[in-house]
This record gives C-alpha cells, structure tokens and sequence, in this order.
C-alpha cells in the first residue's frame, strides 16, 4: 500500500469517527425525545390505535370498595353531654366495577376527544364483610343544611316547621344499600322539589347516587389525545365545558389526567396531577420512592400533605379557602361545587389530617398501608401499574342558632363513608410495558458505543505515531526534538545562553567535524553551569560539557 492510500485511509478512519462522536452527542441529547415522539404516533389515543381498545374498556378487572361509617351514639350528641360522637366502621362493601366510555367525540382542530364515563356496579356478596341490609346511623346533613340556609330569615321558622312535622333528628337511620347506590327518599328533598326545583336536580338521597348505570354522573369530559404531543395525552382540557370551575386563581384551572395516561419521562423531582371531578379540582400527588412492580422500576407518587393543604404549608393552596374560611390540614371544602353543601373530603380516617379532627371523635385510626392514596407509574411511558387509595367524605357539623334539633351541637366534623379503588397491572401487561425502558436502555447502550468507537477512531492515528515514537531509536528522537533543544528558562538576573554555547564545534581524529549539541539539565537550586567551568547563568539551568555522557556527537 502506497504513503498516499495509507494517508486517505487515515484520514477516513478520523473523519469516521468524528461523525460517531457527532451522532453519540446527539443521541445522548435527543434519544429519549426522538423514542418519545415514536411512541407517541403510535400510541397517542384515535379510534385505530393500539390504546384506544383498553382506554374505552379497562382490561382489568376493577374492585370498588366502600366502607361506612355508622354513628353509635347520636343521642349523645349535644353540647355538655361530656362524649365524643363514636364511629365504628363497617364494610367493605364490594361492587364489581364494568365501566366505559360513551358518547364518544373526536375533536381534530385540538386533538381531543370528549367523552362520558359510565359504569355498572354489581355487589360482590362473598368478597364483602357485611350486607346491604345492614343498618347505619349518619348524620342528617339534609335538614342541617336547610336550616343553615335559612338560619336568621322567615325561611328558619319553615324548616323547624317541617321539621316537627316529619320528626326529624340529628341523624338518619338507613340500610348500605339505600345510603349507597339506590338512594332513599327524603321529606325535604320533595318539598324543596315543589318549592325550588331549580336549586334541588335529584329526586333521592345517596352516597353514590345515580352513578350506578348513569353516564352524567362524573360530567362531560374532554381531554387530550396526544396526536400533537403525547405529553399531553390523558390530560382533561375541560370539565362540563369548563375549564375554571368555582374555587379562585389557579385552584380552579381544569387540569391533570383522568387517570389512565400520565406525563411520560417522569422524574423524582416531578409531582403528577389527577382530576377529580366530585371535587371539582385536580389532585397533587408527589414522590415517595421508587418501587418494582412484576419486575418493571416504577416511581410511586402519593397524596401528601399537599394534597389536602388550604395554605397551612403550601401557600398556593390557600386559594382553596372558602369565603376567607380555611380549615386545618386535612379537609378540602367542596361546597363550592357540591351545591354549597358543607361536605368536605379527606384521606381516610383523616389520613395525613390535623390532629383536631381525630381528637374530636371516636373510633379512627389512621394507617398509611391501608389510607394512603397512591399511583405507581413508569417513569418512562407515564402508564399507571398499581393505583390504591381513596377518599372520605365527611359533613361539617355546626349550631345553627334558633333550630331546636341543631342549635346545641358541638362544632365537629363528622367523617360519613370512604371509597377506594385498587388496581394492579397483570404480569402480561407489566411485560408489555418493560418494553419501554429496554429500548430507552439499548439507545443509551448504542449512544456509549458511538462515543467509544468514535473517540477510538479519532485518535487512533496520532496514538499511533506517539508510541512509534517513544519506541524509535535515539538519533530519531534527537533529529525531532533537535528544534526544542534551544528552549531556555529565563530569569530577572539573566538571560538565556547564546546559541554558540549550545553547539561546539571540534574536529575528530578523522578530520570529520564533530558537532556536540549541548543539553539542557534542570536543576531546582542550580544556576546554568558548564562542567568547564565556563557560564552561571539561570538559576534553574546548567549546561552539560562535551566531556559529558550525555553530549550527542553528530559527525559530518
């Protein structure tokens, strides 16, 4: 091979390997956004895509369980009695949940879709510990909420009127299943059907009623497909037509996911948002560690005490305060879209809550393994694996002057029921979605392989010539160190030596020309000497003599 092919040769091999250190930074840059934005047209929600099927109908079966909290000693419930309201909680009642997706609209100018959920719930018998016939003590937030609305008006004599009339109490006395999803009827609710049906839309009373077979139960849903960008698919764009609902500043922006998609690319830092549209506002849930579900690393977020704050810790939560009214930690006031009710959520037995609604009441207790609201996601796809937890509603219990039955009461807020949902992916689906970081893991794997081979290849040739170098003869290192021989390190008191002191000129025995190249020799506390006795020059400096072994004689 010829000195000009090799050339050629080397030069391609150095140029290969700037375009494999070019393409590995940057892969190392764009490779996840360039496999995010591949899976998004893939999976980004249309009618024929892969995760239209199993958006429209869970592929899993859903559990939803709830428990009640029956009231043992209402008689009791008076200011001066010296007693706590006790609570002793029953349940759970199971449902078998088969939910879908109805009045389905697709929305190509901004790539949503609109939608309404509806679900079916069947009483699982044998998996429930307790029947719907069981009797339950709760408050009679009905009559309470009457007379507060009334209180100081004409409107207050009225409903200790029909209050007298129909006997009404403090409490109700219902079966599971009326509290639940069949409802029951209620004096007040007809007779504010006659009087303001405007101010009253339903006919009966319940936990869950009309959500049992009702597709306007959860409200007119649009979100995001993610044909645009997949970060967006899952998330609501409006609830009911709305994208602000009734609490002030940011706390009332329609935002989050509905549940089924999440950000992809989900870091520890990263806090993930759920709508709820029950409560008219999206969830925060934040980081707690990282977890393994069927052998797939998932991150866990759960609701913290940011989830149930009204600016106590977290100042950007005080816009859930109502009407300039903030409660401790632990509740969210819902009136502002429960018909101005005085309901309030919370984690389960006050999970996370402030340690006056525990020490008002009887019989909760608090645990994180069985109250603690959590979704554990795959970082990288943002697909929800395992999801727990639930919600308790409770009723803020307080006197309303002038109404006999609640004018004595002690101001509590009494805890009413808590439902939950638990779902975990299948062992089949959780290797579906290891697909995921594979791939994110081979594109780092092939970004590490380009760099090396890239920088392998680029220097590769001048390595070459080093080591040759380093192994060569020595007149071959002189002839290519000859021009540094003249280097010299000056000082304030001196200057360098003259070229003629570096070379000497003597003539051999031959009569050949011997040219003896003078060295340079460092010392660290030594002016430049010559073994002759000849100069003292830099202080750092010594020239060796010709007599020296270390003089390099060229002859010519």
């Amino acid at each position: 091979m010829t000195s000009r092919v090799r050339h050629c040769a080397r030069l391609v091999i150095v140029f290969l390997g700037i375009c494999c250190i070019t393409s590995g930074v940057y892969l190392f840059r764009n490779w996840i956004e360039m496999f995010t934005r591949m899976r998004g047209k893939e999976m980004a929600l249309s009618p024929t895509s892969r995760s239209f099927e199993g958006w429209k109908v869970s592929p899993l079966p859903l559990n939803f369980d709830v428990y009640l909290f029956n009231w043992t000693n209402p008689e009791d419930f008076y200011v001066g009695s010296g007693k706590k309201p006790r609570f002793e909680q029953l349940g759970p009642y199971r449902f078998r949940e088969s939910p879908d997706k109805v009045d389905i609209d697709w929305h190509n100018h901004n790539y949503s879709v609109s939608f309404h959920k509806k679900s079916w719930f069947y009483f699982d018998a044998e998996a429930s510990n307790g029947s719907l016939s069981d009797e339950v003590n709760t408050v009679n937030s009905v009559v309470h909420s009457a007379a507060l609305r009334a209180a100081g008006t004409w409107g207050g004599s009225v409903v200790n009127f029909f209050s007298n009339v129909y006997s009404q109490k403090a409490f109700v006395t219902k079966t599971a299943e009326e509290l639940l999803f069949k409802g029951y009827q209620h004096p007040f609710v007809t007779l504010g059907k006659f009087f303001r049906p405007e101010d009253v839309p339903y006919h009966r009373i319940g936990f869950q009623y009309p959500r049992n077979g009702s597709a306007g139960f959860d409200g007119d849903i649009n979100m995001f497909t993610g044909v645009d960008d997949i970060a967006k698919m899952g998330q609501i764009h409006t609830w009911n037509n709305l994208t602000h609902t009734a609490f002030e500043g940011s706390c009332g922006d329609v935002h989050g996911s509905m549940g089924e998609f999440f950000p992809p690319n989900l870091g520890t830092n990263d806090t993930v948002y759920m709508y709820m549209p029950k409560m008219c506002r999206a969830i925060p849930l934040d980081y707690t560690e990282t977890v393994t579900v069927h052998g797939v690393t998932a991150y866990k977020y759960s609701g913290t005490e940011h989830a149930v704050d009204n600016g106590t810790l977290y100042p950007e939560t005080s816009c859930y305060c109502v009407n300039g009214k903030c409660s401790p930690i632990g509740v969210i006031n819902i009136g502002p879209c429960a018909f101005n009710s005085s309901v309030y959520m919370s984690f389960p037995h006050f999970y996370k809550g402030d340690p006056s609604y525990l020490e008002a009441i009887e019989g909760l207790q608090p645990e994180r393994e069985k109250h603690e609201f959590f979704m554990t996601l795959e970082p990288n796809a943002g697909v929800p694996m395992d999801v727990g937890g639930g919600f308790q509603a409770n009723y803020f219990m307080e006197p309303v002057p002038g109404n006999p039955i609640f004018e004595n009461v002690p101001t509590v807020m009494m805890p009413m029921m808590w439902c939950e949902e638990r779902v975990r992916v299948s062992e089949e689906i959780a290797n579906d979605i290891a697909l995921v970081p594979l791939i994110v893991l081979l594109g780092q794997i092939v970004t590490g392989i380009l760099l090396a081979g890239g920088l392998i290849c680029t220097c590769w040739y001048p390595t070459r010539q080093v080591t040759h170098f380093c192994q060569s003869d020595p007149k071959a290192k002189a002839s290519v160190l000859r021009p540094l021989t003249t280097f010299g390190v000056s000082s304030p008191a001196s200057t360098a030596p003259p070229l003629s002191q570096l070379f000497r000129t003597n003539q051999s025995e031959t009569g050949n020309e011997r040219v003896g190249v003078r060295l340079l020799d460092y010392r660290r506390d030594s002016g430049v000497r010559e073994e002759m006795g000849a100069v003292e020059g830099s202080p750092r400096e010594r020239l060796i003599g010709m007599e020296s072994s270390d003089v390099i004689a060229i002859t010519r």
